[in-house]
């Protein structure tokens, strides 16, 4: 019997009903991963217990031996992994990754420049509600009207014309690639330092499959979860030159002790990415997105820009209905067991608590087992769940559906493995559940 259930039925009770949840639902947050076994176990480990604040070698507490090793193992594990020359590995998400690199390169009251958070982009790029709106001066670039796709000559002209101190590449829901070589011509043109927030597409950039901003960006930021299938957390990466601006301001500038059980969890994540297998689950999140995408589009949904290159898309449902919102979408369609979140889309002329459009990717179902010809199912049951206008009966029969599909696709941590066939899942059984509930003796 698993502790929290003798101790806190209250809590075990939420456990039990989040992993049925994820279990029985189909997961197109593209935000959202499942982690492997190891990484899992690892974050639940006694390291915990350890405060450990400083870096490997040089820290302010004692007994700090073994973490150092748990530490160097992640960092020497992410720069093979992304061929970087320094890395901290101690950042709690990407947005404190975001605040370590402001807090080494500018001050308050400077110029940045980033994506539009209705375009594509992030809160901390800028947001006026965000601290990154707050103690600095924030412009935005924009997408073409026309195309969706990054404006490069606007990106130019707002350049030349601000004289940022940062420029900030990356987003949350732009579907197109990176021109990081013609950002850091920008850049270098106006006296600007890069930075490339990856968090999204970190995972493809690690196998190839997305062009690498190492050589282009003096800093490079990512979460740890998401297309990297890693604990949610977070990473900063720069050149040498870099190296000790960047340390000083995640320790001691930005946080105390570093989370070491996260920090075992991401160096699992990492040994895990430098697999071969790797590479072909993250060709496959692609081809999966593909085919999504093709199938939304042959059932009369629009896709921003046309399509998607990498992992995610963004939908805008006036096409298919010029009343559909995006709040409602995504709550019909969690009725039906299928998690997608509301979004803006460019130019939207709703607010951002309604939306007219929903983001969409494959990570998690990825990661599940399911391929190319799965996401006709997963097409169509969303498309009769948007299109059921929240109708109780449609949206419970869809749900029926979603269930009994999704068993047949189990969570990481509830494969069991064939003897003589590692890593292929045995529908129907499992190992020990870490969250399950035990019928009472009456």
């Amino acid at each position: 019997m698993n502790p929290i259930q003798q101790t806190d039925p209250a809590l075990w009770q939420a456990l039990c009903d989040e992993q049925e949840r994820q279990e029985s639902t189909l997961e197109l947050i593209a935000s959202e991963n499942h982690v492997s076994p190891a990484v899992l176990a690892a974050a639940a480990t006694p390291l915990t217990n350890k405060y450990a604040e400083g870096y490997p070698g040089k820290r302010y507490y004692g007994g700090c031996q073994f973490v150092d090793v748990v530490e160097n193992l992640a960092r020497d594990r992410a720069k093979k992994l992304f061929g970087c020359a320094h890395v901290n590995v101690q950042p709690h998400s990407g947005s404190q990754a975001n605040q370590a690199v402001f807090l080494a390169v500018l001050q308050p009251g400077d110029p940045i420049l980033g994506l539009h958070l209705d375009h594509g982009g992030h809160l901390t790029h800028g947001k006026s509600v965000n601290l990154s709106g707050k103690w600095f001066q924030a412009f935005h670039y924009r997408v073409d009207p026309k195309t969706e796709r990054i404006d490069m000559a606007e990106v130019r002209r707002l350049a030349r014309e601000i004289k940022p101190k940062l420029i900030i590449t990356g987003a949350s829901a732009y579907p197109r690639i990176w021109d990081f070589t013609a950002f850091a011509e920008i850049a270098h043109e106006v006296g600007a330092v890069q930075m490339a927030d990856i968090a999204h597409f970190a995972g493809l950039v690690a196998t190839g499959l997305h062009p690498s901003p190492i050589p282009h960006a003096e800093f490079i930021t990512t979460t740890t979860h998401k297309t990297l299938r890693g604990p949610r957390s977070g990473l900063a990466m720069c050149g040498a030159e870099w190296a000790k601006k960047l340390d000083s301001a995640v320790f001691p500038g930005l946080q105390g002790g570093p989370l070491m059980h996260i920090i075992a969890a991401k160096a699992a994540a990492f040994g895990e990415a430098l697999q071969p297998e790797f590479k072909v689950y993250a060709r496959q999140i692609l081809g999966n997105a593909q085919a999504l995408a093709e199938e939304l589009q042959r059932r009369g949904y629009r896709l921003v820009s046309g399509g998607t290159d990498n992992h995610l898309m963004l939908i805008d449902l006036r096409a298919k209905d010029p009343n559909l919102t995006g709040a409602a979408v995504e709550s019909w369609l969690q009725t039906a067991g299928i998690i997608v979140n509301k979004n803006m889309i460019p130019f939207d002329t709703r607010k951002p608590l309604e939306t007219s459009g929903i983001r969409l990717g494959t990570p998690a179902l990825t990661t599940r087992g399911l391929r190319e010809p799965e996401m006709k199912n997963v097409a169509a049951w969303l498309d009769r769940g948007a299109s059921s206008g929240g109708q109780a009966a449609a949206l419970n029969k869809i749900r029926g559906e979603v269930a009994e599909f999704a068993r047949q696709f189990p969570l990481p941590h509830l494969q069991c493995r064939a003897a003589g066939a590692p890593g292929e899942p045995i529908a129907g059984e499992r190992n020990m559940a870490p969250f399950s509930k035990v019928p009472s003796e009456a």
